[in-house]
């Protein structure tokens, strides 16, 4: 009768040992299948900006390693937009953009490791508008012409019409007073002249 009993002892362990070791692995799979993701991006994936932030933000769900982060910004075409090396901030992963950076379609990549060695990479694309032309300024009101207007008095010399005819007077009479007095000196000439023939005839 004793072998029956053990017989029944080691069943009786394998059916408990098969379940508890399934349970053990069942528990163990969720740690050994845990995955490091981006859960955020500053600029978001497929975003369309009318202006570039100062830095890409990508935040991950674990805690990065400042050694092994890697992280990259293209322009539209292919040439390196960032300003500097990432920095790594708990979870979160930062680069800075240059700035004046033309519009188009950009890529961030980026590799990282997370803090219990898992890496993580991948990628993805956001777009910068255009800016907008700026609106012409509005044409003010025209300014009044610095000359003269047809109807403001001529600049140029006062008429002498009246200072002519003055003149032309004044140079009248002078010719005229000449004249006289030419006329009275000969004529007193002659007088005289008559009055000495007549004292030597008498």
């Amino acid at each position: 009768m004793p072998r029956p009993s053990r017989r029944v002892a080691r069943a009786a362990t394998r059916l408990l040992v098969v379940p508890l070791g399934a349970a053990l692995l069942w528990a163990a799979a969720p740690a050994a299948s845990a995955h490091t993701d981006l859960t955020s991006g500053t600029p978001a994936e497929g975003a369309t900006l009318d202006a570039l932030p100062a830095d890409i933000r990508l935040t991950f769900s674990d805690e990065m390693t400042q050694e092994y982060a890697k992280v990259a910004l293209t322009g539209p075409d292919g040439s390196p937009a960032a300003a500097g090396d990432p920095q790594v901030s708990g979870r979160t992963a930062s680069l800075p953009v240059k700035p004046g950076l033309p519009s188009g379609t950009y890529t961030v990549g980026y590799r990282v490791v997370s803090a219990d060695g898992h890496p993580v990479s991948g990628s993805y694309t956001f777009t910068l508008r255009a800016a907008a032309p700026s609106p012409a300024a509005p044409a003010g009101p025209a300014s009044p012409s610095a000359g003269p207007t047809a109807d403001s008095p001529s600049a140029g010399p006062a008429s002498t019409d009246g200072a002519g005819a003055v003149a032309s007077s004044g140079g009248y009479g002078t010719v005229a007073a000449l004249g006289a007095v030419i006329v009275a000196g000969a004529g007193a000439a002659v007088f005289v002249g008559r009055r000495r023939r007549a004292r030597r005839d008498g």
